[in-house]
């Protein structure tokens, strides 16, 4: 990168960081510091939810999904305006009546203490895992097309999250999200605008080569309990996922009880339902336009350079420029036929357009043995390297064809994506332990002072232990997903034990206990024996699924419980 670019990353990272600080500055109590003194209007509320939901891993992965999968992906989000209206009339009233710091108290109101225990455990579980890979999944990418050393780029997100987090809570942690906000979405837009302009063809014929390519699939209305992305499972499946995380995640929940009025609140929320997809549009777009790119432009071999350069200086290097030489033939007939396909198109010869876009496929299942061929060299050379490279295609793209000062702002979209996300989790995290555990199970009457500075105190752990998570995450694989899949395996026992407590009133704390023990185990079952089954039966289910399965079976567990309970 420039210097100019180096100057541009640098600058909005820190001024966010002391804009937080400094304008959360001064002496606090418990309330004002968990809920921000109810200061938040609804734009505010917003924003801060959207920056929250909207982690790295959404502007690294998401334009590489695209580019790779086409705009499917956005069918996830068709059930959140939904989510977002059920939880506005029915979750936000009630902790606004019972003026609770955490979802959580609610539940000791409604059954009984170890049922809110069990809850605060299961997200703390849940979240505290999450902080770390939320952490580790931006920082692996952006440490590699640095060249930083992974622990220090750690270490420099993590503890810029802690200092202003720590200081100011949830105010700061509102306050910067706007900020945050305002630099990730700037610089997509920035993004996308070079992106159509770099294009080697006009705006329209880009978006027939897209179409043409299945590219521009908004909308499957396939049946497949194990594809995530469809409308049915946008609609159905989803919408539990909505539900939990924004109805009883504390790290979501805390975000809309800082606002000023029940009615600021809901306002917050309803505008996140609806400007979430049109967000998630754009950048789903944007990697399209870099796949359309790609097709005129021969695109590296494989995206990730790091890995590219060391093969280069191996024993394998001959190998690999052969492998090279055989991808930019097959690239080169394969733009000639696309020019062929437009033509097609353009002059309404939709045979031959079909008949054309055949003969690329074929040419794309050879580029595809190709690039196989070159992660079986790397691995060769690297028996550790992550041969899957999606992630990278943006960033690379950025670095090889934005011009400067523009290379920095989207690193720092990057960087305060992590920085939005992870702050909320770990400010959340730290609410959760003080109120539910150490405040209600542990040291009951202490000054607020006591809890102000215990609460402090647990943001930094969870911090540190997020920064110490994901200095190991490498043990684990499949991070970019993890995220949604490790949220998947808890949400559906803690939205259901929440259901049933707003719904069904006459199931009882030791029903609903029961019933939350034996749904989790039967999610972590499901989960595990997914795609191999058990006893003669198979089954291979999306865990999208896993937040249905999993609130439904609190709802039956807890009701056959509390019928034998009577008897």
């Amino acid at each position: 990168m420039s210097t100019l670019d180096w100057i541009v990353l640098f600058w909005t990272l820190f001024s966010i960081a002391a804009f937080g600080i400094y304008k959360t500055r001064g002496k606090k109590n418990l309330d004002s510091y968990l809920r921000g003194k109810n200061s938040m209007n609804w734009w505010t509320i917003g924003l801060s939810i959207m920056a929250t939901q909207a982690s790295a891993i959404t502007f690294l992965s998401t334009p590489g999904q695209a580019y790779e999968d086409g705009m499917r992906f956005i069918q996830f989000y068709f059930g959140l305006p939904i989510a977002m209206v059920i939880i506005s009339a029915t979750f936000i009233p009630i902790y606004y009546k019972l003026k609770v710091y955490t979802a959580y108290e609610y539940l000791e109101n409604r059954f009984d203490l170890k049922t809110r225990t069990l809850t605060a455990l299961l997200f703390i579980i849940q979240r505290g895992l999450g902080a770390g890979i939320t952490i580790y999944a931006p920082a692996i990418i952006l440490s590699t097309l640095l060249g930083w050393n992974l622990t220090l780029t750690n270490i420099l997100i993590g503890m810029l999250v802690i200092l202003y987090t720590v200081s100011g809570g949830t105010e700061a942690v509102s306050i910067t999200q706007k900020q945050q906000m305002a630099v990730m979405m700037g610089g997509m837009i920035l993004a996308g605008i070079i992106v159509i302009q770099l294009l080697p063809i006009s705006f329209g014929e880009a978006l027939h080569v897209a179409g043409k390519m299945e590219k521009l699939n908004v909308v499957s209305f396939e049946f497949d309990l194990a594809d995530r992305y469809n409308v049915w499972s946008g609609m159905t499946a989803a919408v539990f996922l909505f539900l939990s995380y924004f109805g009883s995640d504390q790290s979501q929940v805390q975000r809309y009880l800082s606002g000023q009025t029940l009615t600021q609140s809901r306002m917050g929320l309803i505008m996140n339902g609806f400007l979430k997809i049109p967000m998630q549009f754009v950048i789903l777009f944007i990697g399209v336009m870099v796949f359309v790119f790609y097709q005129y432009i021969q695109p590296p071999v494989f995206f990730n350079k790091v890995q590219t350069e060391k093969i280069k200086s191996s024993e394998y290097a001959g190998e690999f420029e052969s492998l090279e030489s055989q991808y930019e033939a097959s690239f080169q007939e394969g733009r000639v036929a696309y020019q062929e396909m437009l033509a097609a198109i353009e002059s309404d010869q939709e045979e031959k357009a079909d008949e054309i876009k055949g003969r690329i496929q074929d040419i794309k299942k050879e580029q595809s043995l190709i690039r196989e061929e070159v992660k079986s060299l790397i691995v060769k050379n690297d028996p550790d390297a992550e041969t899957r490279d999606t992630d990278y295609v943006f960033m690379r793209f950025v670095m090889d064809y934005l011009p400067p000062g523009i290379v920095g702002l989207l690193f720092a979209v990057i960087f305060s994506a992590a920085m939005s996300s992870s702050s909320s989790e770990l400010n959340a995290l730290g609410s959760t332990t003080t109120i539910d555990l150490y405040k209600r199970s542990m040291k009951k009457d202490a000054s607020d002072l006591h809890y102000l500075r215990s609460s402090k105190a647990f943001t930094a752990f969870w911090g540190l232990g997020a920064i110490l998570f994901a200095t190991y995450a490498s043990l684990f694989e499949n991070l970019i997903q993890a995220v949604n899949l490790l949220g998947s395996l808890f949400y559906g026992t803690i939205l259901g034990v929440f259901i049933v407590g707003f719904f069904l009133k006459w199931i009882r704390g030791n029903a609903v206990f029961i019933g939350a023990l034996l749904s989790q185990a039967l999610i972590l079952l499901v989960h595990f024996k997914n795609g191999v089954g058990m006893m003669g039966f198979y089954w291979d289910i999306g865990f999208l699924w896993y937040n249905a399965i999993g609130c439904l079976a609190v709802m039956g567990f807890g009701s056959v419980a509390q019928l034998f309970m009577k008897k």
